[in-house]
């Protein structure tokens, strides 16, 4: 698992972070050690408050464990790792809160120490925390099978953007089928007899006739792809030129492409407002099911602690009223008897605590996976929207670059103009 640690003070905002539901849509407090308080905030307090008769400012060490995002980790492996991480780090013993968070479908832990020794008033180091967590970290994954990333694998093999191969590609447009501009062009050609009809019938299917500079009549698709004209129809130049004439006129090449950029741009705005209102639509009713989960979720979860508490208090009682007293309780203590139905019952309540684990651990698991399933939506969602604007942006782009194409080229025409306007000036 990816473990991120930090030396910190900030006790009150700290224990306000954990706290938060806003961001996260489950939030536990596992275990509260070595502290008089029973709450997190109460316990960093004390932190805190012990801190201060000492110079030391970063008075907690704060760690996060986070699991791969399809790894089913039980409360039990994160304290077998967490006590791991005290060990190595020198923390062993120091009063610690384990919290646990879930959102989006993950599971995740963090886990603070106070760090400063009660009996000698002095803070515990913690030198090279980053390298011995890397280590532990790499150990982790290996020990559970999971797979590595490059970055623990490989130390400084680390992918600056963090991005996957498939994020980083850019995703291509496949472009026009030739087939069907080309049966497209030839109905345009069918149903009309001269150059204007030509032209209108042709616009009216996104492409633009042009004066080529070589090969005479082109036709312009409306992503700027240029095409032979007698080619796409299948005849003679000579025939053309008998229905189209000379092309005198007609826009060239460059300034063809600026028309389709003027005239594209705002159509493509138009779609990617469109987009984001399908997405904003479509990314609320999602929201809505998540929060109806996570409600659902939190509550179930409240009726099984306190079912389970419930069940723990019983069975307190029933072993605490199997335990002898008065005369009977004196005579099994000399005899050694009681202290062998004391171990026994303190096993029995071990065993409870074991099963009452796996229960909630059983539970939380399948919420997970519930959740997992709706967050796989959310992904889907997003991706197909950023593919989306990323194609429609790179539209915009392209058409942009029609528009400045034509002003690069009659800049050209200018600056050539002055150029020559000089030359003839300084000759002089």
């Amino acid at each position: 698992m990816i473990l991120k640690g930090s030396q910190r003070g900030g006790a009150a905002d700290l224990a306000a972070h954990l706290l938060k539901t806003d961001d996260n849509e489950h939030v536990r407090i596992h275990e509260l050690r070595g502290f008089a308080s029973d709450d997190l905030k109460g316990a960093f307090q004390e932190a805190e408050a012990i801190s201060r008769g000492t110079k030391c400012r970063q008075y907690l060490f704060s760690l996060s464990l986070s699991p791969p995002e399809s790894a089913r980790v039980a409360a039990s492996d994160f304290e077998a790792a967490i006590d791991r991480i005290e060990d190595r780090l020198g923390l062993a013993g120091q009063p610690r809160a384990i919290v646990f968070h879930e959102k989006e479908g993950r599971r995740h832990a963090h886990c603070v120490w106070s760090r400063i020794d009660g009996q000698t008033m002095t803070a515990r180091p913690v030198p090279f925390f980053k390298n011995r967590l890397m280590e532990i970290s790499r150990d982790l994954y290996l020990n559970h099978g999971w797979q590595m990333p490059s970055g623990i694998a490989t130390k400084g093999n680390r992918n600056p953007t963090n991005f996957t191969l498939a994020e980083w590609q850019q995703a291509k447009r496949q472009g026009m089928d030739p087939r069907w501009t080309k049966e497209a062009v030839q109905a345009c050609w069918k149903q009309s007899d001269n150059r204007a009809s030509f032209e209108r019938s042709l616009e009216a299917r996104g492409f633009f006739l042009a004066k080529g500079d070589k090969r005479g009549f082109v036709v312009l698709d409306y992503l700027g792809e240029v095409h032979s004209l007698p080619r796409v129809l299948d005849t003679k130049t000579k025939e053309v030129r008998a229905r189209l004439g000379e092309g005198d006129g007609l826009k060239s090449v460059d300034e063809t492409k600026a028309a389709i950029g003027a005239r594209m741009r705002p159509a493509i705005r138009r779609h990617i407002n469109d987009s984001r209102d399908r997405f904003a639509k479509k990314s609320a009713t999602l929201g809505a099911v998540k929060e109806e989960m996570t409600r659902a979720h939190r509550k179930t979860r409240a009726e099984l602690d306190q079912r389970l508490e419930t069940e723990w208090r019983g069975a307190a009682r029933d072993r605490a009223g199997r335990l002898p007293k008065g005369l009977i309780g004196l005579w099994h203590r000399i005899t050694g008897k009681y202290q062998e139905m004391r171990e026994a019952t303190e096993r029995e309540a071990r065993e409870m605590r074991v099963r009452q684990e796996e229960q909630r651990q059983k539970l939380i698991d399948q919420q997970r996976e519930e959740r997992a399933k709706l967050q796989g939506e959310f992904k889907s969602l997003r991706k197909d929207q950023a593919d989306r604007l990323r194609d429609l942006r790179s539209d915009i782009g392209r058409f942009w670059k029609f528009s400045n194409s034509e002003s690069r080229s009659e800049s050209r025409d200018a600056s050539h103009a002055r150029g020559e306007g000089l030359g003839l000036s300084l000759r002089r």
